[in-house]
């Protein structure tokens, strides 16, 4: 059993939380504000603390870097009416578990939560290399988890974009991502990608670079070539045989959102472009 605290007034999360049939397991409290729950994280053991949805992001930064100073292990998410791409960098930085902007997407937030009450082994899964507003560069541990933290965080960071050009790009960019922790590494978390994101004045641009041997395109017989049905079932049963998890369409989708898709001799590296 976990426990779980959510800080503010949010009748609205606070009934998603408890209304979820696979948290009912699970203690979840409110308080009124940081200091009360610095107060009671002193006293006891929290999983995840949400922080104020009515609080900006700065505040919960601090609050989280005084969090984990008392208690490394939680998992902190933070909820703020805004963030600038600076904060999430920050919030990166600072081992926020992850964090999420109005409007808020209350299913999302739980999904999250039980994600983090479940997390072992995550608090190093993602580095800042290099954290600049259009230029930003992490080591990623190769686990499903820190992917879909990831995508989270940088769902953030392009959130100037409108609202159906910023998901489609991040279903390249988890397509990519994914791509290269199964075929990079096979999944093996303690192996590193390394992910770029960059903004010009035209375009987003994403650099990954994972630390496997590379494949040929031209001799792929797990990844669908086109979104035939007939194509894609035999993509799968291929898949089966050979062991590797439902999917082989990473590639096929990111070729169908991206401008550009541009990998080097190799294999082991590839931009993702997207003209703005």
């Amino acid at each position: 059993m976990g426990r779980v605290m959510l800080i503010g007034d949010n009748p609205e999360l606070t009934g998603a939380l408890v209304g979820n049939s696979r948290l009912r397991t699970h203690d979840i409290e409110t308080c009124v504000g940081g200091v009360e729950a610095l107060r009671r994280i002193r006293d006891h053991a929290v999983d995840v603390v949400l922080t104020d949805p009515g609080t900006p992001m700065a505040e919960d930064l601090a609050l989280a870097s005084e969090i984990l100073a008392l208690r490394p292990g939680v998992r902190v998410i933070a909820l703020a009416a805004q963030a600038s791409r600076e904060q999430v960098i920050a919030s990166l930085r600072a081992h926020v578990f992850s964090c999420f902007t109005t409007p808020f997407d209350y299913p999302e937030i739980v999904d999250m939560v039980r994600r983090a009450l479940d997390a072992t082994g995550w608090r190093d899964g993602i580095e800042v290399v290099s954290g600049l507003p259009d230029w930003f560069t992490m080591r990623v541990s190769s686990h499903l988890l820190t992917a879909e933290r990831l995508v989270r965080f940088m769902g953030e960071y392009q959130m100037a974009l409108p609202d159906e050009q910023r998901d489609l790009l991040m279903t390249a960019f988890r397509e990519m991502l994914l791509n290269a922790m199964e075929h990079g590494t096979g999944f093996d978390s303690e192996k590193v990608i390394e992910v770029t994101a960059a903004k010009t004045g035209r375009a987003i641009v994403y650099h990954f670079r994972d630390p496997g041997s590379g494949f040929d395109r031209t001799s792929l017989a797990h990844a669908a070539r086109s979104l035939n049905p007939d194509e894609i079932l035999a993509t799968t049963v291929r898949r089966a045989e050979m062991g590797l998890r439902p999917g082989g369409l990473g590639v096929l989708i990111a070729r169908q959102i991206a401008d550009e898709l541009v990998f080097n001799e190799r294999g082991n590296e590839v931009l993702l472009i997207k003209y703005l």
